[in-house]
């Protein structure tokens, strides 16, 4: 067994831009995907993601938007949201940065 394609280190990883007041770094094996993502204050999430979520607050506060239900994440708090468009959401962060850790499927 390789064990060097087990261990992810995120440090060697480049930032990549995604929207406004955001940026991630990305490793993908298979079918899945980690992904450290960075959210400021100035970000803006334009439509409703309908994509699934699993997680952690590693830094910082976000709130989520649930279709008008919203629901604070604060650091240490982890997230599970299914995927599809009953579970869509909008996040920001609440605190001047916010930093999480996902665990998702690979687009």
């Amino acid at each position: 067994m390789d064990t060097t394609k087990l261990r992810i280190d995120f440090e060697q990883i480049p930032w990549q831009p995604a929207l406004p007041g955001s940026r991630f770094k990305l490793a993908v094996c298979g079918k899945q995907q980690l992904r450290l993502l960075e959210f400021s204050r100035e970000f803006v999430e334009p439509d409703w993601c309908t994509k699934a979520h699993s997680g952690i607050v590693l830094e910082g506060e976000l709130e989520i938007d649930f279709h008008g239900h919203t629901e604070r994440y604060l650091q240490g708090s982890g997230l599970f949201i299914p995927g599809g468009a009953e579970s869509g959401h909008k996040a920001r962060a609440v605190s001047e940065r916010a930093l999480l850790f996902l665990v998702e499927d690979a687009d």
